[in-house]
């Protein structure tokens, strides 16, 4: 797996040296580098909501869109072979069928259950993760749904696109001897950087509200991205920043919110709003720097349903004053330089996480540009909104970047395909719990991890 990280671009720094930062006359001749960029995120804007479409449209629509690239890849990896609906499936016959996979799980939460005398031990206690040893596949087709037999069930999940390859026996069963996805589709070719190297930031969790957080570290955060925090040579790399992303969890949790309804006194509500206003201050200080890109999160005020659509902004009083702000839906999708950014606030791999036997983030963020979906488990175990005629959340391009918000830890790697395509992947820790800032350089696409620590040890 190949790391790549980016190492610091000048010499350490002494802590005096930090601490004093620099004079006027060098940040006077310090300029913030600039960078085009353009908003990819018409297909996860919702201009007006209806609720009463069926979910099974979106599997359909996505089924329509991802089975012609399916096709091409059968194609070229089982040449000769036949491709057929379910429905139409002749027995002992090798042949491969195209369509979306159901995972079977014994343990998987159902409304059912409530009123089940009969609940398992696993849903007595809770359990946050639902794989067993007999979760089974099933492949469903526009015409009909079969199950499969002879493929490990562990790391797929619900709703995934794909081609099996194999037999049909008397029972029924489809026995598999291989599987195909659509893998990377082709990519935006990438630009060659002509002044220098340029960084876009990537945070997320700044969890504003935690108490047991640590409010110094956020401050620490804004004030080296603002060009405020550091000697010459760090000044000089934060300046070649030109755009910050926070991928969700500005908000340590939306309890207070919920509490403070409009009966409850008006003490309580005033302490509940207590963090938004800290959370816009943050962000006052920061988009006064430079352009900030916020997304909404699982812990946030904004809709729970993917796509998450933009922050309110009655939110950010202070923030939306400056044209550097851009609230942004959840997931993200944008260009800077020439450079494609696709990214969510997290909630994808929490709920891969649940139903599938990985353990890592990182082999599962992958595994979606393999897959070639974003969120392949809404809506079936993650929310989504009822689209009638698409599925947003197919991924037509393979990004330059691809990252997750608010994962256990930072993890990256660099994914080639098989036509040439390269993508960073990165997971972003939760700042409230790493302390750790992302910074991307646009020219390489490599990383390069910052830590901030506000602990004074004597």
């Amino acid at each position: 797996m190949d790391v790549d990280l980016e190492g610091p671009t000048g010499q350490p720094a002494a802590l005096d040296d930090m601490m004093l930062g620099t004079s006027d006359d060098d940040a006077f001749r310090l300029q913030r580098a600039t960078a085009t960029y353009i908003n990819k995120d018409e297909r996860f804007r919702i201009e007006k909501r209806t609720y009463d479409n069926q979910y099974a449209q979106l599997y359909y629509c996505r089924l329509l869109k991802m089975a012609p690239r399916l096709k091409q890849r059968i194609e070229k990896q089982w040449p000769g072979v036949a491709v057929t609906k379910i429905l139409d499936l002749p027995e002992n016959q090798e042949v491969a069928v195209v369509g979306t996979l159901y995972k079977e799980m014994k343990l998987k939460p159902s409304i059912l259950n409530e009123y089940n005398k009969e609940r398992g031990i696993e849903t007595l206690t809770g359990h946050t993760g639902f794989v067993s040893d007999d979760d089974s596949l099933v492949l469903e087709d526009e015409s009909a749904r079969m199950a499969l037999r002879g493929i490990d069930a562990g790391q797929l999940v619900t709703g995934v696109v794909a081609a099996v390859r194999g037999v049909s026996v008397a029972n029924g069963e489809f026995h598999v001897k291989d599987i195909l996805f659509t893998g990377p589709q082709l990519q935006q070719p990438l630009l060659e950087a002509t002044d220098g190297d340029k960084y876009v930031a990537l945070v997320s969790g700044l969890s504003v509200g935690d108490e047991a957080g640590e409010p110094a570290r956020v401050a620490l955060l804004v004030d080296y991205l603002a060009g405020l925090l550091g000697s010459l040579p760090e000044q000089e790399q934060v300046a070649k920043v030109v755009r910050t992303v926070i991928a969700g969890g500005l908000l340590h949790s939306m309890e207070p919110l919920v509490q403070a309804a409009p009966q409850a006194k008006q003490r309580q509500q005033a302490a509940a709003l207590v963090p938004i206003k800290d959370m816009d201050v943050c962000l006052t200080q920061l988009v006064g720097a430079m352009d900030v890109d916020v997304m909404a999160g699982a812990t946030d005020p904004a809709n729970h349903a993917l796509p998450q659509q933009a922050l309110h902004p009655c939110l950010l009083p202070g923030a939306v004053t400056f044209p550097t702000l851009h609230r942004v839906t959840n997931p993200h999708e944008f260009e800077v330089d020439g450079v494609t950014f696709l990214g969510t606030s997290g909630q994808n791999l929490e709920d891969i996480d649940r139903y599938s036997t990985e353990t890592e983030r990182l082999p599962m963020l992958e595994r979606l540009l393999q897959w070639g979906h974003l969120v392949p488990t809404a809506p079936d175990t993650l929310t989504a909104y009822s689209f009638p005629d698409h599925d947003p959340f197919v991924i037509d391009a393979a990004p330059h970047v691809l990252f997750a918000g608010n994962q256990p830890a930072f993890a990256t790697s660099l994914v080639e395909g098989p036509e040439g395509q390269k993508t960073r992947v990165v997971c972003i820790p939760k700042f409230s719990s790493s302390g750790t800032l992302v910074l991307v350089n646009l020219r390489t696409l490599k990383v390069q991890p910052i830590t901030f620590d506000a602990r004074m040890d004597i």
